[in-house]
């Protein structure tokens, strides 16, 4: 059935505008080329969308610069203002950006762990607002939230859960409530990670991979043939819960301790330094070790006491610093502990190798990046040798910025769904 003719106004001013998105000012002739619409349909769609504030002439091209046919239309950036948020365990960061991606303003802020609920929600509420206030946006549209834990997909909403701080839960309201106008969701941290890899990263070229995201705990996130993957409960990912051998306990339904992540989070990876005989501050597990004194089987992957190791006491990016310098030097305990850590990363990269088979893994967060092309090689070569499965490891070309990158990718795609539908005539 053909579609009507609002449906067919609808189809025709969305392409225009998306094309005007990704390619940037065009005129009327070149977007009749793009889009293969003749030019009066062309014309109908430019007066359309200029009239209802889409998009303005913003400059004009060819030689003589000059009449209708030279126009340049682009979208009017301004139309509305986005937020992208990054919440961590103890920290928030946020950006305000326009409809094009444009950043505006930036801001982050510790939150600590003993702020209380509401002081930590009111903490996170003002620096968005103030952010805003920066980025001259007199109101915001969409506000993108990446955190950790996992998102129901029934309600998208955070689901409680007992390692996460109860002030998560509660910020998305109070957003909703302070910014009633605004669009807000929130979405897995991971998640949004492989979603900026995907547009703007390491796996630009890969319709199907994996982001596993070393940071503070480790998380995955999957994307087959271009669609990301949440699971039935939204869950898939949550490789921290993974059961590893050799640890002295398994994880729980609300404690990962035992798990995956005992191998790989910030806290185990900087007790590995120490381990290996690296210097690392802070220092979790003692003394820092004489590297001649070394015992090799102290830093076996699979000899792990979940209890000697904090998940809170080492950050994610005290973590990727003992990773980064250990890539610098290179050699002897520095060599040792990459050796180390990459027995560590493969056990999770194995497992999900065998069961998705994706040929690409990327290894994101902070300690990712950190570890950047020679952390990769060690876990590609490892995986090569367990796996028949033919598996590319990359390292993260964004790192610790990827979740809000991904945050604001996906809080401009739901403004721009929304505004690039104008109304029927």
């Amino acid at each position: 059935m053909p579609a009507s003719p609002s449906t067919a106004r609808a189809i025709n001013d969305r392409l225009a505008l998306r094309l005007l998105q990704q390619e940037g000012p065009l005129t009327a002739g070149q977007l009749k080329q793009l889009t293969g619409l003749s030019r009066p349909t062309v014309a109908d769609l430019v007066e359309r969308l200029t009239a209802s504030g889409l998009i303005t002439v913003v400059g004009e091209s060819g030689e003589q610069r000059r009449g209708p046919n030279a126009r340049l239309y682009g979208i009017v950036a301004d139309r509305a203002h986005l937020a992208a948020l990054d919440v961590r365990t103890e920290s928030v960061s946020v950006l305000v950006s326009d409809l094009l991606g444009r950043v505006l303003a930036e801001a982050a802020a510790p939150i600590g762990g003993d702020a209380g609920t509401g002081p930590a929600v009111e903490q996170a509420v003002a620096l968005v607002e103030r952010a805003a206030k920066e980025a001259g946006a007199d109101r915001l549209h969409t506000v993108g939230i990446g955190a950790p834990g996992l998102i129901d997909p029934a309600t998208g909403e955070l689901r409680d859960s007992a390692g996460l701080p109860a002030w998560h839960r509660r910020l998305v309201a109070a957003l909703q409530e302070r910014l009633p106008e605004a669009r807000v969701s929130v979405e897995n941290e991971t998640n949004l990670a492989a979603l900026a890899e995907q547009r703007e990263g390491a796996a630009r070229d890969r319709e199907t991979f994996v982001l596993l995201w070393l940071g503070h705990s480790p998380g995955a996130a999957v994307v087959l043939d271009g669609t990301l993957r949440r699971g039935a409960s939204g869950g898939t990912g949550e490789i921290g819960f993974l059961p590893v051998p050799g640890t002295a306990a398994l994880p729980s339904a609300t404690d990962c301790a035992g798990g995956y992540h005992s191998l790989v989070g910030a806290a185990a990876v900087t007790e590995l330094a120490g381990r290996c005989g690296l210097g690392t501050e802070p220092r979790v597990g003692g003394a820092e070790a004489d590297p001649s004194t070394v015992d090799p089987s102290a830093v076996n992957p699979s000899a792990v006491d979940p209890s000697a190791v904090n998940p809170s006491a080492v950050d994610a990016p005290t973590a990727a610093a003992v990773v980064r310098d250990a890539v610098a030097v290179g050699s002897g305990a520095a060599a040792r502990f990459l050796d180390a850590l990459a027995d560590r990363i493969v056990v999770g990269v194995a497992s999900v190798v065998a069961v998705l088979d994706p040929g690409c893994v990327v290894l994101g967060g902070e300690a990712g990046q950190a570890g950047g092309a020679v952390l990769a090689a060690r876990v590609e070569e490892r995986i090569r040798r367990m796996s028949p499965l033919l598996t590319e490891v990359r390292a993260s070309t964004l790192g610790g910025t990827a979740v809000l990158r991904g945050a604001l990718l996906t809080a401009r795609e739901r403004a721009q769904d929304d505004l690039f539908t104008p109304p029927a005539r």
